[in-house]
């Protein structure tokens, strides 16, 4: 047998997740080791010449999976919030299973996988004076919720963005937060029917809304005009309109805003149905915009499987 030699001057790097909010997550991994029926039978009646093999597996596992991110190089280190590892004895095994909670910015289903390895290799050494025959097997990821897995509606709204600004629309600046939204949609799976500049003025602000609701448009998202200066008024008209408020995605949209600058608490964010369709307003920043897709995407489009009658 030969092996091709890989000598390891690829780049790598860790995944950046500073720019996702911290979930509640889950994970849930499992696996086996194969022994002799007697090797179990001593395991079962604490007869194994290195004492308690189980307990000895659970504390180990749970210690590896603290320590994940010091073992497998490139994985977050993560503040776990639970950790739980069981064993079923069965004929021929010892089945296990790893169970890993946190509230991060990503999943933890690498420590789940490494509890579940690290039992299994727990046992193994615990039992090698004994048994010549171990086998470990079948590891595996089981559950992973948290973060976007819990979102998975297939439905996607149809979806326009309003862009308000004086100056763009006369031509003296260039879109950019219109275009971040655009392309965080397109890419979330939305289409995105039109991206439409206009000055900050109520009249035309309330007549595109309103058309756009004519028309079908699900999502509406405005940029710009959220501010606290004299022609800052697009609030100011949408607000009125509402039929329903969200202030669960206006506290997340601030709350998020927050962790990345200090001055987000003078913005005046506002989300809230009109009819059937729902309009969030967003401060008209490049950065802002970004902030806006991830707080939203995919959580938001939940809203509308619920209002099709498809529950919670």
């Amino acid at each position: 047998m030969s092996f091709t030699h890989l000598d390891g001057d690829g780049n790598v790097s860790m995944v950046d997740v500073s720019s996702k909010p911290g979930t509640l997550r889950t994970a849930r991994a499992s696996g086996w080791i194969s022994l002799s029926p007697e090797t179990l039978r001593l395991l079962s009646a604490e007869g194994m010449p290195k004492g308690n093999v189980l307990t000895a597996a659970k504390v180990a596992a749970i210690q590896a999976a603290k320590g994940t991110a010091h073992i497998i190089p490139l994985c977050h280190q993560l503040n776990l919030s639970w950790v739980d590892v069981g064993f079923e004895i069965q004929p021929g095994r010892i089945a296990i299973v790893a169970t890993t909670r946190t509230r991060e910015a990503t999943g933890v289903e690498m420590e789940a996988l490494t509890a579940v390895s690290v039992a299994a290799l727990t046992i193994y050494d615990m039992c090698k004076a004994v048994d010549k025959t171990m086998e470990i097997g079948g590891i595996r990821l089981e559950l992973k919720s948290g973060g976007k897995t819990d979102f998975s509606d297939a439905y996607r709204p149809r979806t326009s963005i309003l862009v308000l600004s004086d100056s763009i629309s006369a031509g003296g600046g260039v879109d950019r937060s219109g275009e971040i939204l655009r392309e965080g949609m397109e890419r979330a799976g939305c289409e995105v029917s039109e991206v439409r500049i206009i000055p900050d003025e109520p009249e035309q602000i309330s007549a595109t809304v309103d058309g756009w609701r004519a028309a079908g448009v699900e999502l509406i998202l405005t940029t710009g005009g959220t501010g606290l200066g004299p022609r800052d008024v697009t609030v100011d008209t949408i607000v009125p309109k509402f039929s329903r408020t969200l202030p669960g995605v206006e506290a997340a949209l601030f709350s998020w805003g927050q962790t990345k600058t200090r001055t987000a608490m003078l913005s005046r964010l506002a989300a809230g149905m009109i009819g059937g369709s729902m309009v969030v307003c967003i401060p008209g920043s490049a950065g802002a915009a970004r902030d806006a897709l991830e707080v939203l995407v995919p959580s938001v489009f939940h809203a509308f499987s619920m209002m099709k009658g498809e529950g919670h």
